[in-house]
């Protein structure tokens, strides 16, 4: 299987997972209030569990440039504190050739 099938099929699942969730909270009607503050905070544990491992085994610059990121999301949408969280680690890797 190519790459491009790969991403394809994630694409797919990712689409039909979005979907179906929609679907089944449409059924259900109103939400609770806990259970929306709960759906909102999943793409963050999601990006947290991702990033995790590399604090923890990665170099000095990841663990700075995700700190960077995670103080920026406090003032700015998530997007552009992950630009700019990108941005300063390529600058980082860069001025100290790592």
């Amino acid at each position: 299987m190519s790459t491009v099938h790969i991403i394809l099929l994630c694409a797919l699942v990712t689409y039909g997972s979005r979907a179906g969730g929609y679907l089944v909270m449409s059924y259900f009607g109103q939400v609770h209030h806990r259970v929306m503050a709960g759906l909102n905070a999943v793409p963050i544990a999601v990006l947290s569990a991702l990033v995790a491992p590399q604090i923890v085994t990665g170099h000095w610059t990841d663990a700075a440039a995700i700190g960077l990121v995670c103080l920026m999301s406090l003032r700015l949408p998530l997007l552009p504190s992950v630009l700019l969280g990108v941005l300063s680690l390529v600058t980082m890797r860069s001025v100290l050739g790592l």
